[in-house]
């Protein structure tokens, strides 16, 4: 390849050095495969779309489509997204991206299971990533589609010991927990929490009460969204006034109402996170934060969505547990000055049983 310098009389002075140089130029070997300044893109496009939330709640949905960049920045290639507003978006943000000739499109959460189901059903050259949940029938008997992964989370593992640790921190002897909606993805929580909290009275012979849920009836209070700021708060309040303090909202980024709660009543309430450590990402809430129940989504789409660049996308579940990482407590940070030492270590030999089967933690919500 040649380059037209700036000043055209140079032309007018090439000599004879500059045509043996071409003609020598001419018999040099071509460059290998690859070696080219300018490499093409691999033919692979990662793609995902949101639930209601959008990308940008700093929780579920950020979390996951964060996974899909990192993998799309290692491929080499950038990740596109489609976000919803609104529930009766996600089919028609699923069918956008596959026009526009996704590979993988990786959904977010329950609500977008029977969407991604019918559109697998009818684009059998697309893979699609369903995170938190598995498709289904429309009689919901389970369905396995060869063209979608079930991206799966243990999360009562984790709960069990955030429960565990409630149980342990509280002054009143009442703890609370709420959903957003009663899907397996919430309410798994919600079954390890109760677990945990009931194996701290069985080890410590107390009688810590747990309201809002009952995992027998599987039965509990829920705000009927993952966006009704109002609902939780007064959900909050209700908990409150039952004397619970410490509090696990199910619900994203609701947790902030019961904050809002927690400074109305003027209680020294705690309140526990999901899906990610709160602390690292709503640090102005820190104070507040006992711990957090964590899904590693980010990972667990980053390894997702390689996978299927690399072949090796299967409709076999990914489920994250305390075992592989997918799943955990976040730190105590602000809070562990506050909890006896030996109560943390309690923790930690729970979590260590859990791993190794000698306390099983059984939900019916568990993958």
């Amino acid at each position: 390849m040649y380059r037209r310098t700036q000043n055209s009389t140079r032309f007018a002075i090439i000599g004879g050095t500059a045509l043996i140089a071409l003609a020598l130029s001419a018999c040099a070997a071509a460059p290998e495969p690859g070696t080219t300044d300018e490499a093409e893109a691999p033919d692979f496009l990662p793609c995902a779309v949101s639930d209601l939330t959008g990308f940008d709640d700093n929780d579920f949905n950020e979390l996951t489509f964060t996974g899909v960049q990192e993998a799309a920045a290692e491929i080499g290639v950038e990740a596109r997204g489609a976000e919803s507003s609104s529930e009766d978006q996600y089919s028609g943000n699923i069918g956008t991206l596959v026009d526009e000739g996704c590979d993988l499109i990786v959904t977010v959460g329950f609500a977008l299971a029977n969407a991604t189901r019918d559109s697998a059903l009818v684009n059998e050259d697309v893979n699609f990533a369903l995170i938190d949940s598995a498709v289904a029938n429309d009689d919901f008997s389970p369905l396995v589609l060869d063209n979608v992964k079930p991206v799966l989370f243990d999360t009562a593992q984790a709960a069990a010991l955030a429960g565990y640790v409630a149980a342990g921190a509280s002054t009143t002897g009442v703890v609370g927990t709420y959903g957003g909606m009663p899907f397996p993805s919430v309410t798994v929580f919600m079954d390890g929490f109760q677990i945990g909290i009931e194996h701290y009275n069985e080890v410590h012979g107390t009688d810590v009460q747990l309201l809002g849920w009952d995992r027998e009836a599987q039965n509990g209070l829920f705000v009927g969204s993952f966006d009704d700021q109002l609902q939780a708060k007064n959900i909050t309040l209700g908990l409150l006034d039952q004397g619970a303090d410490v509090i696990m909202p199910v619900a994203g980024t609701l947790f902030i109402a019961s904050i809002d709660a927690v400074d109305e009543q003027g209680t020294n309430a705690a309140i526990i996170g999901v899906n990610s450590d709160a602390v690292v990402t709503a640090p102005e809430y820190s104070a507040y934060m006992l711990t957090s129940v964590m899904k590693n989504l980010t990972t667990a789409t980053r390894e997702v969505t390689l996978a299927a660049f690399e072949g090796g996308f299967s409709s076999d579940p990914y489920v994250g547990t305390l075992e592989n990482g997918g799943v955990g407590i976040a730190p105590f940070h602000e809070w562990e000055s506050k909890l006896d030492a030996s109560l943390i270590a309690e923790v930690e030999a729970l979590q260590q049983a859990i791993i190794d089967g000698e306390f099983v933690v059984d939900s019916p919500s568990s993958p």
